[in-house]
């Protein structure tokens, strides 16, 4: 009985997400698809070592694991190496300019502010981007500022404070509260060399959640509308535009999908592997939330989920090389009329401006 239960629960959070139900408890559950497919698999073990399949209930606990393990298998399975990558890795003869990128969620009461700065300096990234980050972080890296003259800040002490370090000039920067008064973004136009500029757009919208927002359409609404900037930008202004941050959301979620289609942006994870960078202390409950998307103007020359230094989240670190004359050599997902009427739906019912 107790793994009849099992599976009817494991089945009712697998099929509870495709609901498109915004609220907290029903979102969470497209986190750890990894996690319950195991839960499942391990279920329908357990059952057949029993041999006992006279009743309904023995088979409902192994055909029900069996299709839970299969519908979230399938959900992570492009987050695997077995899956067709969708970025490109740059031929070594490749010529372009290549770029170098650190996103950290610092975690705000984290004081290894050492273990970061360490991290930086062997790593050397063009930018440094710094989640979580307050007053006394901006303090702790103020050591940086010399090589990074380029710079842009939001300390906050709310969990959701930010900070930007650019060895590359830019054009133009700015602060915005795109849907929530005290959640902050930053967008920039990047100079990469004399003819081309880059937009790059840093996130770190709210989680649904019991102690954060009750639905997920404050997150929705943010990734959506930075979604149709993206693609605005590569289509209008043939721009070149990145993404990146902690979106408190899930590689392979139907929001973090539907961001993908809007923008046309790539996901390097695609074919090489989860590169799971929250939670670092907790290895079994561990998923993607810290993302780097871009356009087609650029391939991947090195990916990298570096060593944690006291937060809740690895940094992730992204080279790029900027290979605009191989552009359409790489296609992400496209967006459908569907996918068009529910971010409308989800802008409408958002509180947005």
């Amino acid at each position: 009985m107790l793994l009849f239960v099992c599976a009817v629960i494991l089945c009712a959070i697998t099929l509870l997400p495709y609901s498109r139900h915004r609220a907290w408890w029903v979102r969470c559950w497209e986190f750890p698809r990894l996690q319950i497919a195991t839960l499942a698999i391990i279920a329908a073990s357990l059952q057949l070592g029993l041999f006992a399949f006279d009743t309904w209930v023995s088979w409902f606990v192994v055909v029900a694991s069996g299709a839970v393990a299969l519908i979230q298998g399938w959900r992570i399975l492009p987050y695997t190496g077995v899956y067709p990558v969708q970025a490109k890795r740059a031929a070594s003869s490749a010529k372009g300019l290549q770029i170098r990128i650190m996103v950290a969620n610092v975690l705000t009461p984290n004081r290894n502010a050492a273990g970061l700065l360490a991290q930086v300096r062997a790593q050397q990234p063009d930018i440094l981007v710094t989640m979580e980050s307050d007053i006394w972080w901006q303090q702790q890296l103020s050591s940086l500022e010399a090589d990074y003259p380029h710079r842009l800040y939001q300390p906050q002490d709310n969990l959701y404070g930010m900070h930007v370090y650019s060895k590359l000039p830019w054009k133009q920067a700015k602060i915005a509260f795109l849907v929530e008064d005290d959640v902050p973004s930053m967008h920039f136009i990047l100079r990469l060399n004399d003819s081309s500029d880059m937009r790059l757009h840093v996130l770190h919208p709210a989680p649904p959640s019991p102690t954060e927002n009750a639905s997920s359409k404050p997150r929705d609404a943010e990734l959506i509308q930075v979604a149709k900037y993206a693609q605005q930008q590569q289509q209008q202004h043939k721009l070149p535009v990145m993404v990146v941050g902690d979106l408190n959301d899930v590689a392979w979620s139907d929001s973090t999908r539907l961001f993908k289609k809007l923008s046309g942006l790539l996901d390097p994870r695609v074919g090489r592997g989860m590169f799971n960078t929250f939670h670092a202390k907790y290895w079994p409950l561990r998923w993607p939330l810290d993302h780097m998307f871009y356009s087609d103007h650029f391939q991947l020359v090195h990916m990298q989920r570096l060593p944690k230094f006291g937060s809740d989240h690895f940094p992730m670190l992204l080279e790029l090389a900027f290979l605009p004359s191989q552009q359409h050599t790489q296609e992400g997902l496209m967006a459908k009329a569907e996918d068009h009427a529910w971010a409308e739906d989800t802008l409408e019912s958002s509180d947005s401006p």
